[in-house]
């Protein structure tokens, strides 16, 4: 697909993958509507750095575990544009609790975490998807995680609903077609305050020192990696739909090799 004047929704684009998302959508000429639900100042950051590209901005807060804010989301690009080409669902959350703790999740963690990661996106793709079939094409990419791969990360409740949204995603691709693409990529450890501020700034940095050390490719993901392959289901994928793409350095190739001993 060729973004240039495309109009492209990321969810949770104030600060981190979702900034790096809209901002290299920005470069390449597409119109974006940044989403937050309470960092705002990190949303007027993102829009400066898109429109420094010379494109449109629509600064939307709404917060996609309900279903009315997503379907006020996709409607701004709408009134905005009358057009919607690409979705990134990249808004998240999680509860930082050690797999090991069972009494550290409560059912509502669960539901809440669920309701972020899982739900907000069906419901996010629910409300483009009529725009994107009336304009005869669209690409939807969700960011899930290899913890939804390799049951790790920050709690069990985090790793079952990236796992749940994997699983959704070659569902939704099996019936968006032949017009709408569906993808999904794992990143794994990715460099930035929001997982220092989870971990603890000691845990972070012996994390990721460790597997700069041990992963085959020696490095950890930064917003601006995933970005890359967030952009590729975008740009480059046309006919790709209802593929998942580990982005970990190689880490996952680590822990299948330690599961076989």
């Amino acid at each position: 697909m060729d973004v240039e004047g495309a109009v492209a929704i990321v969810t949770g684009s104030s600060s981190g993958v979702g900034a790096a998302c809209a901002r290299q959508l920005a470069e390449k000429g597409s119109h974006v509507v940044i989403n937050y639900a309470s960092n705002a100042e990190g949303a007027e950051a993102t829009r400066q750095a898109c429109e420094a590209f010379g494109v449109e901005t629509e600064v939307v807060q709404a917060d996609v575990s309900r279903d009315a804010d997503c379907r006020r989301l996709a409607q701004a690009a709408i009134d905005r544009w009358g057009r919607i080409d690409a979705l990134v669902n990249n808004a998240g959350t999680t509860k930082f609790c050690d797999h090991r703790d069972l009494e550290g999740l409560s059912d509502q963690d669960f539901q809440d975490i669920y309701a972020v990661n899982t739900v907000g996106p069906y419901q996010m793709v629910r409300a483009v998807v009529p725009a994107m079939k009336q304009g005869g094409r669209g690409a939807i990419v969700n960011v899930a995680s290899i913890a939804g791969v390799m049951g790790v990360g920050s709690s069990i409740a985090y790793a079952a609903s990236k796992g749940a949204l994997i699983t959704m995603g070659l569902s939704l691709a099996r019936v968006l077609g032949p017009e709408i693409r569906l993808n999904t990529v794992c990143p794994g450890f990715i460099q930035g305050d929001w997982l220092e501020a989870g971990m603890g700034g000691d845990r972070y940095a012996a994390t990721k020192a460790f597997l700069e050390e041990t992963t085959p490719l020696k490095l950890t993901t930064t917003p601006d990696t995933v970005a890359e392959g967030i952009l590729y289901f975008i740009c480059g994928a046309d006919v790709i739909t209802g593929e998942t793409l580990i982005m970990d350095g190689g880490q996952h190739l680590n822990q299948l090799a330690s599961g076989r001993r």
